[in-house]
């Protein structure tokens, strides 16, 4: 790849607009689900693993599931995409809200 087409490349990543929502991650061992919002859903897997793999995720339950079953029986998806809104308050409130709803439906913890 070229200089040129490669600072292109990282410019056109930077510009891209951030999607913000609610997503689960599913332990297929034990069935347990852990629901969390993110302000970059395209980002928030790789953060997410990165943590696991480390052995330093906030969520002990979490750790302990990946730990004791490993990266092949969690996975991540997407619930609910937050898109277009501009103001972050309004933003935040319903990620909120929305992560609230997820958990209750699907009986899960916070992630």
């Amino acid at each position: 790849m070229k200089t040129e087409d490669r600072k292109q490349a990282i410019a056109d990543y930077k510009k891209r607009a951030a999607v913000a929502g609610v997503f689960a991650i599913r332990c297929r061992a034990t069935g347990e689900v852990w629901v969390g919002q993110a302000l970059d859903l395209a980002k928030i897997e790789n953060r997410i693993w990165f943590t696991l793999r480390m052995g330093s995720h906030r969520n002990a339950e979490l750790q302990r599931a990946w730990t004791a079953h490993g990266a092949d029986n969690l996975s991540l998806e997407t619930l609910e995409r937050i898109e277009d809104e501009e103001l972050a308050y309004v933003r935040d409130t319903l990620l909120k809200e929305r992560v609230q709803h997820w958990r209750a439906e699907l009986n899960a913890f916070a992630a």
